[in-house]
């Protein structure tokens, strides 16, 4: 695992990344390695933080059925019963269940409005139209997806989710991990660059589609707007914004300890998070087969991405009862209750991909003992 974890610096271009695997609870494995910055002057330590874009859905999804199962609250309620304006539009048959399996239409939004005005955002979801029936398809939904999980905690709990995760998993696990990142903490954050030209993006078709205008493709991941570049997220004050869908900044141990949480039924460090029935909703497919926005096989259990069935390359190992979230640019984390095991990756020098590369898919490969070589 060393020597792959090494190779990632010498032949895959890697600036800066840490990995960190666990087992029945405990830590087993953590490696990093290379910078926090492109200029090579601050190395990357066993505390450095960097975002992982939208491995923090996976963070927000449990956060909300946390609150669900505090509250006892079914996946087959209707979102509109705690959320009353989001009826609006054809949405009042919508259950928590469509929503978290990215099944509810609402991947993109007709109003333009900006991804750092929550309130507007909200807005305009109890406004939008679903762009498909919901609950007859499922589509990634980028970056509306965690304005939804927010906006139910807030509604039926009254915390902001960031705040929820903040309290209820974060410290009392003494996580290094914030959706929302102090001032103090930026010293220590390493810097994130965008993916190097040159590189053919795959799958060629999305990434097509992605620069098109009008298509939906392009839709999704430019609305709510803003925070399109990546360097826009190295601004210490975008950091600070508590932004569900993509805004997480950690290190890969706290990452990783959150999904051994998740793979050890719920219990970790003597303290009970999950009831086992929570769990098997995170476990449990909820909607599978060709996505509305990728154009490719995905499957979703309430808020997790899972392997669809059949899937030649599984990214989140051999276990069917495996889930996780991987983020843009190369991040990836998953929890496998079936052996015990969590995995988390995270780097500073992304790559165009639309599921996780070959610099982490390579060491999941190798710890579950699949020597193939790399492609």
């Amino acid at each position: 695992m060393a020597a792959l974890f090494e190779e990632n610096f010498i032949r895959g271009n890697e600036l800066g990344a840490a990995v960190s695997i666990w087992q029945d609870g405990r830590e087993v494995l953590e490696l990093h390695g290379g910078f926090r910055d492109a200029q090579r002057q601050n190395p990357w330590t066993n505390d450095t933080l960097v975002l992982f874009w939208s491995a923090t859905k996976g963070l927000g999804s449990a956060t909300l059925l946390h609150v669900l199962q505090e509250q006892r609250i079914g996946l087959e309620r209707r979102v509109a019963e705690f959320w009353p304006e989001f009826a609006a539009s054809g949405k009042e048959d919508i259950t928590l269940a469509q929503l978290l399996s990215h099944q509810a239409g609402l991947a993109a939004l007709d109003d333009p409005v900006a991804i750092t005005d929550y309130d507007a955002v909200v807005r305009a979801l109890a406004r939008q139209k679903p762009l498909w029936p919901p609950g007859t398809a499922h589509g990634y939904h980028a970056r509306t997806f965690g304005f939804l999980l927010d906006e139910l905690v807030r509604r039926i709990d009254g915390r902001t989710l960031g705040d929820y995760w903040r309290e209820i998993f974060a410290g009392p696990l003494e996580l290094d991990l914030w959706i929302g990142l102090p001032a103090s903490e930026n010293f220590r954050t390493a810097t994130s660059y965008a993916a190097k030209a040159g590189v053919v993006p795959q799958p060629a078709a999305f990434y097509e589609a992605l620069a098109t205008p009008g298509t939906l493709a392009r839709k999704v991941f430019t609305s709510p707007q803003g925070l399109n570049s990546v360097s826009a997220m190295n601004d210490p004050a975008k950091r600070a914004l508590a932004v569900v869908s993509l805004g997480g900044i950690g290190s890969a141990s706290a990452l990783g300890k959150f999904y051994a949480l998740l793979a050890n039924g719920g219990e970790l460090d003597g303290q009970r998070f999950f009831t086992a029935a929570t769990l098997a909703q995170m476990i449990t497919t909820c909607a599978s087969g060709i996505d509305r926005v990728f154009g490719i096989a995905t499957a979703f259990s309430a808020g997790f991405m899972k392997d669809p069935s059949g899937a030649a390359d599984r990214i989140f190992g051999p276990s069917p009862l495996a889930f996780g979230h991987p983020g843009a640019g190369g991040s990836h984390a998953f929890a496998d209750p079936e052996n015990g095991l969590a995995f988390a990756y995270v780097m500073n020098q992304m790559e165009q991909a639309l599921l996780p590369n070959e610099k982490s898919l390579r060491l999941v490969r190798a710890l579950y003992g699949d020597a193939r070589p790399p492609r």
